[in-house]
Parts: structure tokens; sequence; C-alpha cells
């Protein structure tokens, strides 16, 4: 299975990249002019200077609980209820609008395929003319119009299952003959073993591709035990597809219509390649243009190109959350505020605060890599006065070597005892 849905996918790498940043500018400019959160956010700045790496990190970070948050209070003040991130309006432009937890309300557009998920469909084995039974839900959430596009971009019919109703959704998997599943792995298993409690065969059933969950390795033999190769994806209703697995099973594709950015939590500063830290994404999207949005999950870049030929960059997957504040003696601690400690001293490295003890009786360690060797004492009593103005809580200090810190992306551990 090593062809390609379109020749994007073996490009150059240098040839993607200068594509990415060439069509970087007119998308800051089109936020800009479309979109008012952006007009505000990114005042004063020439869109036409937007045109490198280094100048898209120079952009603020939006993160998911910001953008909540001025959606929420457009609403309360009788403004925009999606807080002016949005470029188009009610109407043709919107056929639908979703919402996800908070309440947090996302535009779909008009262009085929919006999502952009046709590539996972194909990386993962369907092709036109496949029967998709689509178990993602059709409710509130954009899960399932997200693979309904994707899936009738690639020329595939779809029966639009949604969730619950697992002996339904059995029956028509059964009589449908569906050649492929699309919903969370979970249900997979769930269906799987159903079939075999009732005796149902599935001999078309041949292919899957799963999101929304954790898919193990363990999980991801199991249901191929039972006849079926299923693949993940990575995507969100406020990006859509962002990365997708292949044949290679050797991490995760970054989709071509995104430019992705791995950056310390609590910050918008990149990290080195193949450190782990949070996925910031800037999609090309007419309609929902959002630029360096922060996804709060960690990652990290997989050196070299997918042996399947793909020349797009390689994630590791989904590894976590970023967003590890912590309160500490009644004080909320963000990862941002140790990124401001370190930045206050360049012979510093990674460092990690790790808040211990038991309940009522909380301890702050701040273990920091420094490779110099200067003055250690005066530079932890520095560090230590550090801790207190910007935290306003008192704090050790280690000074260790640069890579004892494990390169898992944590900032904060909250290694305290809750018994």
């Amino acid at each position: 299975m090593n062809d390609h849905y379109d020749a994007l996918e073996t490009r150059d790498p240098a040839v993607r990249e200068a594509a990415l940043m060439a069509a970087l500018p007119a998308q800051v400019a089109h936020a800009q002019a479309r979109a008012p959160a952006f007009a505000r956010l990114l005042a004063g700045i020439d869109p036409r200077s937007v045109d490198s790496r280094a100048a898209l990190a120079r952009l603020p970070v939006t993160r998911k609980h910001e953008l909540l948050a001025l959606q929420q209070a457009a609403r309360a003040a009788g403004g925009d209820p999606m807080g002016g991130f949005g470029a188009v309006g009610y109407g043709r432009a919107m056929p639908r609008i979703f919402a996800s937890p908070g309440t947090l309300y996302e535009p779909d557009g008009d262009r085929p395929d919006h999502w952009r998920m046709a590539r996972a469909f194909f990386a993962a084995g369907f092709r036109a003319g496949d029967l998709v039974h689509n178990s993602f839900s059709y409710h509130l959430v954009p899960a399932g119009a997200m693979m309904e596009s994707g899936a009738h971009a690639l020329g595939c019919s779809v029966f639009p299952g949604g969730t619950g109703q697992t002996e339904q959704q059995l029956q028509a998997l059964a009589e449908l003959r569906a050649s492929g599943y699309v919903g969370t792995p979970s249900f997979l298993r769930i269906l799987l073993e159903k079939a075999a409690e009732r005796g149902t065969v599935l001999p078309h059933l041949r292919r899957a591709l799963v999101s929304g969950e954790a898919f193990p390795p363990s999980l991801r033999d199991w249901v191929r035990g039972r006849g079926v190769e299923a693949y993940q994806c990575y995507a969100s209703a406020d990006l859509g597809l962002i990365a997708y697995e292949t044949a290679a099973r050797q991490g995760l594709v970054l989709d071509e219509g995104v430019i992705v950015e791995i950056v310390r939590p609590g910050t918008g500063d990149p990290v080195a390649e193949g450190e782990v830290g949070e996925l910031v994404v800037t999609t090309f999207n007419p309609a929902y243009p959002l630029l360096r949005f922060g996804t709060g999950d960690l990652s990290a870049v997989l050196p070299g190109p997918c042996p399947t030929g793909r020349t797009g960059t390689r994630i590791r997957g989904w590894m976590g959350r970023a967003d590890q504040t912590t309160k500490v003696r009644g004080m909320f601690v963000h990862p941002g505020q140790i990124a401001d400690i370190v930045r206050r001293f360049p012979e510093l490295g990674r460092a990690r605060l790790v808040v211990s003890g038991e309940m009522a009786d909380d301890r702050m360690l701040l273990r920091a890599e420094c490779a110099a060797a200067a003055d250690r004492p005066a530079l932890s009593a520095r560090l230590g006065e550090a801790i207190r103005d910007i935290t306003k809580l008192r704090g050790d200090v280690e000074l260790c070597a640069p890579g004892d810190l494990p390169n898992d992306g944590k900032v904060i551990e909250d290694a305290r005892s809750y018994r």
C-alpha cells in the first residue's frame, strides 16, 4: 500500500516548506481582514513579513481555553457567538455550526472535504466505491460530519451509524457489507466482540480509520487478529486533519494543509527537533483561519521521511497534555511561569518544577539543566529568588547536567501523595 493520495505527499521537503511559507502571508492578511479576533491579536503586524517559521514564531499562540473565554465574553456582551474567530457569516458559506464542550462553537465551511480527511482515509486503504460505516457522533459535535466529508471526497458511500445502538449497527455492518469502519477504536472492539458473541460474520469488513482515543499496539493487533487492518489519525474540530498513520506504522505524517510547530509548554517558543512539546498548528482554512492554535497536546518530531515514500514531517502522535497547571499552597503555578524563570538565565537548558509532599505540606523543587561551570551556589540562590518573584512561592533548586531531565514535555510534575 505504497501509493499516495496525490503528488503533494512526495514533494521535496524544501519545495513543500517554500510553498507553505509562500502561502502564509496571504492567510495572515485574510485572518486580519475577515476575523475580528485576529485583527485585534495581530494589530500592527504586516502580513507580508510573516513569511518564515521564525516570523511565525513571533505571533501569539491562541490556546483553546483562551478561544473559549473570548467566545464566552463576546456572547455575554451580545456580540459574535464565535468570538470573532470565524471569517464567514451565517448562510451558504457556513452550512453548519458545531459545538464542543465548554461550550465552544465552531463553523463548518462550504468547501468539499472542509476538514481535509480524505488523505487519512486513503492512507488507511479506503478507496472509491467502498462503503464506510461511520460510528462517530453526528449530534452537536463535528466528528461524524468530518469523517463523512472525507469519505465522500474519496468517492465512498457512508452509512451514518453514529454512536450507541450496538446491535443495530452490527446488523447494518453485516447486511450492507461495509468494507470499512470509522469511529473510536473502543467501539470497534465492542462491535467485533458483539459479532463474535452473536456468531455474526463480517467477511467484508477489512479496514478501519480510528481516532478520538489512544490506539495502542495491543489493541491494533487484537483488531488485526479479527481480520481488520486499522489505522489512526489525529484530528480536531478546530483544525481538521493534523496527521495520519501510514502502512509503515512509524509515527504520523503531517497533513499537507497545516503548519505544525512544537513549542515549550506554556510558551510560544519552538523547541529543538525531537524534543517533546506542545503542538501548535496554523491552518489555511478560509472559513476558520486559526493561526498558531495551541492544541494542548504533547508530541515530538521524528527524524527522517516515512518509508512509504511520503516526505512530510512525521510526529510521534499524542503523548499527553501540555497544560500542567497545578495548585501549590492555594496558588496556581503555570508552565509559562517556569519558562519565565528559565528565560532570566541563559546558561540554563530544560527545567522542571517538581511539586512533592502530602496534602497541606506542598514543596517545590526546580530541577534545571546547566552546562556552565559557573558559581553554582550563587546561581541556585538567584534561581530561588526568581521562583519567589514569579510564582510568589518559595522553592528549592537542583542544578543537573544537560540530558538529565526526561524528554517527555513535562514542565511541572505533580509528585504529591494524596492518600
